[in-house]
């Protein structure tokens, strides 16, 4: 049995851990590696393949510098900096040493790579080879080495300086509970491994100004060496130690200037990077992929092309194959985005997610399977334009965007029906004939049997506005149009028919998330209006409770300034919800008077007796708001004779009334009379001219035709 320490057992333990050991093990064996290069003779061979390597290790880290995302990414770079110049130092010596030993057997005597770059790369001519190696020295000390060390040198000091404040953050976040001590910890562990990264990268550029130097250096002593045993020890005429020695200093100079030009552009694109989600390459290809930056390339490029004394037959080529970068460019970016649609995670049978049994969806569209083709993007998706045009309409309408619309089909529906959803309520429904139009008589058909005007089809009404309607075929579509209907398509009727029930609810479409993009954008135009509304001395809910009233009332917010001057006017004399509105509205009654007639022109009225108007503020009252209650049969005679007044005066018209009678009004006459609007007295300006053409209650209907100021011709 042997001892844990014996040599056995440590050789067994060696070679049952091979990866655990070769990690640790392989960079000091790197580091004995390069000082046996310095101090020892090695073959020419060996020489060689270490030459390669040098090289290969160059270009690996050039590519890593150029595909990291963030330069924290290759933290590791200033250390793989360092071995790489000891690398490249290490080999000067013993390319120096072979040089200075054998090169006076000619150049196969310092290896094939050092001959190759001294015979094939300049020629076989020194000189040559001394002003290139010059010209790389100058491009790699002064442009890119000193550039990169600035950079180096800026960025650690940003990062430094920066750093207390990002601690002081991370102290922050984790006193408000934004953060946990796992996730600070992990924030600051990133911030110290950054300015450690930073402050080395200043340090590691002196690492390639230092090498360049070096390089220098080393050459001049293999020629001042090389040409002294070349005459001295081997009999050599100057010309012919220059030739000789001279040439394999260049070659071996050259090797090395290679990777360390290399080196020294990877140390370059790591300062100079900024943090993306791309790497270097598509960072940049992302940022040059604008066809706004091709053509003119192109046309600079063929301009310069045109002048007789230029090569046409290189500028013209460079500026054809710009132009076509900048065509294929814009081909592209014509080109719809291709969406990635990952696959969902299959649920366990038994998982109930909040999604299963809710739907978030405001506006739903259900449609019966017989108008599923109404949706079908093969088909051209006729209801989807129609439904995206009246969400558009009515958000420019009320002057908030609506919510997207769902539109499902309902196995619980008749094949041909639809209906209308507002927040899981039916608003409005109907029945469509796929495959038909609906031919609608809005008044200009002349009044006889559709019959006799050659017309055939089913009879029904329009469901938006319950006018007279046929299905027809399609072929018949030109006769109709041509008799005075107005032909639609099923997809237009749903559309329309939708667009006037949300039209009518359109204060349940206005929520506190709409209110609230709503104050958002308006305080970048007026902050100083929104600080005197929200958030004192209305909240957001009571502001949106307000917003709404005002909807309900035909006051959109597409206008939302004058709106919200007027409501912090109101405020100012009364913050109780009732008031508030009757002081909006009577501030806005220039807009109310609008709807009912265009500017400039005479508002037909109706007013109530007094009698009748006195009974209805001096009768039941509903305790919880304090309104007026009107009785069921006075209820019925107010709506019959408004309709007969309006239907009469063949135009809209507006009852005008005291203001504390004003709610009780309007919530008999919005559903039953819509083509009345209920005004109160203090809501008409006082310029607008008026015309009473009736009066509900009393036994005499004034003349007609009255154009007095509004005050005198009420108190006619």
């Amino acid at each position: 049995m042997t001892s844990p320490t014996s040599p056995l057992s440590v050789f067994q333990r060696l070679r049952s851990t091979p990866a655990g050991l070769a990690q640790p093990m392989a960079l000091p064996a790197g580091i004995f590696a390069l000082f046996a290069l310095m101090v020892l003779p090695i073959p020419t061979l060996m020489l060689d393949m270490f030459f390669v390597l040098n090289i290969a290790i160059a270009i690996a880290v050039l590519m890593v510098a150029l595909n990291v995302r963030t330069p924290l990414d290759f933290s590791a770079f200033p250390s793989v900096l360092l071995f790489a110049t000891l690398l490249r130092l290490a080999l000067n010596v013993a390319s120096t040493r072979v040089v200075l030993v054998s090169g006076h057997e000619g150049g196969a005597a310092a290896g094939e790579i050092i001959e190759a770059f001294g015979e094939f790369l300049v020629g076989g001519n020194f000189a040559v080879g001394l002003f290139v190696f010059t010209i790389l020295m100058i491009i790699n000390m002064i442009v890119i080495t000193k550039g990169a060390g600035r950079v180096s040198e800026v960025s650690a000091r940003f990062v430094l300086d920066a750093l207390p404040g990002k601690q002081m953050a991370i102290d922050a976040d984790i006193a408000a509970g934004l953060i946990t001590a796992e996730e600070a910890r992990e924030r600051r562990s990133q911030v110290t491994v950054e300015a450690d990264f930073y402050g080395s990268m200043d340090g590691a550029s002196k690492f390639v100004k230092g090498d360049a130097i070096a390089a220098l250096l080393i050459l001049g002593v293999n020629v001042i060496a090389g040409l002294a045993l070349g005459m001295i020890s081997h009999g050599m005429s100057a010309a012919e130690a220059g030739e000789q020695y001279i040439t394999l200093a260049v070659g071996d100079a050259l090797v090395a200037q290679v990777p360390a030009l290399l080196l020294s552009i990877a140390a370059a694109a790591i300062v100079t990077r900024v943090s993306d989600k791309r790497d270097l390459t598509g960072q940049i290809g992302g940022q040059f992929a604008d066809t706004r930056t091709w053509l003119p390339v192109a046309l600079i490029l063929l301009a310069i092309g045109l002048v007789p004394a230029m090569p046409q037959v290189i500028f013209l080529p460079a500026a054809t194959l710009a132009a076509g970068i900048w065509w294929a460019l814009r081909q592209r970016a014509a080109q719809p985005a291709v969406e990635t649609v990952e696959a969902p995670e299959e649920k366990a049978p038994d998982q109930i997610e909040l999604a299963d049994v809710s739907d978030q969806t405001l506006v739903t569209i259900e449609l019966g399977y017989a108008l599923v083709h109404l949706v079908d993007t093969d088909a051209g998706a006729p209801l989807l334009t129609r439904i995206t045009g009246i969400r558009k309409q009515l958000s420019r309408e009320l002057g908030f965007v609506l919510p997207q619309f769902r539109i499902r089909d309902s196995l619980d529906a008749g094949a041909q029906n639809y209906a209308v959803l507002l927040g899981g309520v039916t608003i409005a429904s109907g029945q469509v004939r796929p495959g038909k139009l609906l031919a609608i008589d809005t008044g200009d058909v002349r009044p006889r049997p559709y019959s006799e005007l050659g017309l055939s089809g089913e009879a029904t009404r329009d469901p938006s506005f319950d006018c007279p309607a046929l299905w027809i075929d399609p072929a018949a579509r030109d006769h109709a149009v041509a008799e005075g209907f107005m032909a639609v398509d099923p997809s237009t009727v749903i559309a329309t028919h939708a667009n006037q029930a949300l039209l009518a609810q359109a204060a349940d479409l206005l929520g506190p998330q709409e209110v609230r993009e709503l104050v958002d954008a308006l305080k970048d135009s007026a902050p100083a209006l929104i600080d005197a509304v929200h958030p004192e001395p209305l909240s957001l809910a009571a502001l949106t409770r307000v917003l709404r009233a005002l909807i309900a009332d035909g006051i959109g917010l597409a206008h939302s300034q004058p709106l919200f001057t007027s409501l912090a006017m109101a405020l100012q004399k009364s913050t109780e919800f009732d008031a508030l509105i009757d002081a909006v509205r009577a501030d806005m009654g220039a807009r109310l008077v609008a709807r009912v007639c265009p500017p400039g022109e005479t508002l037909k009225v109706i007013t109530l007796d007094a009698n009748l108007e006195g009974a209805i503020l001096g009768g039941v009252s509903d305790p919880a708001s304090g309104q007026p209650l009107i009785e069921p049969d006075c209820a019925n005679v107010i709506v019959e004779r408004v309709n007969a007044i309006t239907a009469e005066a063949n135009t809209a018209v507006a009852l005008i009334v005291q203001p504390p009678a004003r709610r009780a009004l309007a919530r008999l006459l919005k559903a039953r009379a819509a083509r009345c609007a209920v005004l109160s007295i203090n809501e008409l300006p006082a310029s607008q001219a008026v015309e009473v053409v009736g009066l509900i209650g009393g036994d005499t209907v004034p003349e007609a035709a009255s154009t007095l100021p509004n005050e005198a011709a009420i108190a006619a």
